[in-house]
């Protein structure tokens, strides 16, 4: 096993050098389309970030100074954790569906199939925020964009646009994140250093002045934070993944904070405070006000790209993540094929369609309504990183988390805590609609099966067959086989 799990693992040249020629030339070109360390870098920042777009309501629910302390610790508390129990898993299981693979191996594929669910959804519902923050940003340029039927056209259009992008190819996706990152950053790098000769640091310690909305104040940070684990569906795709992934996501994290903290300090340290104009789009106002219209009209044009980026990026993981499951033979084996781009068409399809269905509630509903169904599948998450731990000591980590059993515990105490504390911030809307989403993830399950057993529906032969798994080794094989 040990040998397998090598040659498997990490072994490219080992591969390419026991094949024909033909095979040989095929795996080279399958290579070369890989995704590199730079690219997986801006796709892991916008699956995250994207730019402080959006948050602005941490400011107006709870003042500067809370504000900027949620942006400096909580990606201690919380981002740092979920990077690190990504970092162990994907390059553990380097293929794609990630933590749905994770959650089987852990506890079996009921659990595997509702880990996709619940991200899958979420996933949907987060992305269907970005058409609307989009057309938030134009509309202070535009009035026409306020609603009727050119908003609805706008999102409409956008939404195909962008599904086709993604349609092309992951590396070209790849490759616009990394370019709509840089031109999306670069205006509040220069809004930061236009605003020093105006900053007043006693500003950024107002304590908030009036109510304190902490439902707004916590999802804000959480939603401007999370995802850290949704590349984990494309390991497969990614070159060389045991060593590239803890890579991108350590600079991931770095470009991030910098990116949230800077215009952050810029806009309160330097204006006087007004809370209840701190709403979407407010950051560009702010750089109107600090630099000039140039700035803010250039800041309105890094939001539309941004969330450009922050769609094609979700959208991949998203497609690829039921690609993942087909692979295991969790899902339907026609969800495992690809375009001539090498791209799962329908994966792209469905999850495209499920965002344009969701793109016409309001951005706050969206935010609360993926934080709580996010929060259901890191729960499990975490879960299932503990439980591999204890049970497989053995798997082969090549990027392991350097403690044991109680300093694991320790790290993904608070996070744990977190999370359940945000899920009780959440009003009844929230609640009727994340217990029904999970009853129907559990009669979607038994209806898979129901199909697989009885040959309506063609299924992968792969690692979704058992129901009860002893070697999570034997799981990691069988995925990467399935590749």
């Amino acid at each position: 096993m040990g040998q397998s799990s090598q040659t498997l693992g990490g072994g490219d040249e080992e591969d390419l050098n026991t094949t024909t020629n033909g095979p040989q030339a095929e795996a080279t070109e399958s290579k070369s389309k890989k995704l590199k360390l730079v690219p997986l870098i801006f796709l892991i920042y916008f699956e995250v970030s994207g730019g402080p777009f959006g948050e602005e309501p941490a400011v107006k629910a709870a003042g500067p100074l809370l504000a900027l302390l949620g942006f400096i610790i909580f990606p201690f508390i919380w981002s740092i954790p979920e990077a690190l129990v990504t970092a162990e898993l994907a390059t553990a299981y380097p293929g794609n569906g990630g933590y749905v693979v994770w959650a089987w191996a852990a506890f079996g594929p009921f659990w595997g199939f509702l880990m996709g669910w619940w991200k899958w959804i979420s996933g949907v519902i987060n992305n269907a925020a970005y058409p609307v923050l989009c057309v938030d940003y134009l509309k202070i340029l535009f009035a026409a964009f306020n609603g009727g039927p050119v908003r609805s056209v706008a999102i409409l259009l956008y939404t195909i646009a962008l599904s086709y992008l993604n349609f092309t190819g992951l590396s070209i996706v790849g490759w616009t994140a990394v370019t709509l990152g840089l031109v999306s950053l670069a205006p509040f790098v220069l809004m930061f250093f236009f605003s020093i000769p105006k900053l007043k640091p006693s500003r950024w310690g107002v304590l908030p002045q009036g109510d304190m909305d902490w439902s707004l104040y916590f999802n804000t940070l959480f939603w401007n934070l999370n995802f850290w684990d949704n590349a984990s569906t494309l390991a497969g795709e990614v070159d060389n993944p045991q060593r590239t992934f803890p890579r991108a996501l350590l600079c991931a994290g770095l470009l991030t904070c910098v990116g949230y903290i800077l215009p952050l300090l810029a806009g309160t340290g330097a204006l006087e405070l007004n809370r209840d104009l701190w709403t979407d789009g407010y950051l560009a106002e702010a750089a109107g006000l600090i630099a000039g219209s140039w700035l803010k009209y250039w800041i309105e044009l890094g939001a539309v790209l941004s969330t450009v980026g922050l769609f094609e990026a979700q959208l991949s993981s998203a497609s690829f993540q039921l690609l993942g499951m087909a692979e295991i033979g969790l899902l339907p084996s026609a969800m495992a094929k690809r375009s001539s781009y090498n791209t799962p068409f329908l994966g792209i399809l469905f999850s495209a369609g499920g965002t344009l269905l969701l793109s016409y509630l309001s951005f706050t509903t969206i935010i609360s309504a993926a934080n709580f169904l996010y929060s259901c599948g890191m729960l499990l998450e975490f879960a299932s990183f503990l439980w591999l731990r204890r049970k497989f000591p053995a798997l082969k980590r090549p990027y392991r988390v350097p403690t044991g059993i109680p300093g694991l515990l320790c790290m993904c105490a608070v996070p744990v805590a977190f999370l359940i504390f945000v899920m009780t911030l959440a009003d009844s809307a929230v609640y009727v609609l994340s217990i029904s989403v999970t009853v129907a993830g559990i009669l979607g399950y038994f209806l898979m099966k129901t199909c697989k057993k009885r040959n309506w529906i063609d299924f992968a032969d792969g690692i979704g067959e058992s129901e009860n798994r002893n070697d999570a080794q034997s799981v990691y094989e069988g995925l990467l086989h399935s590749q």
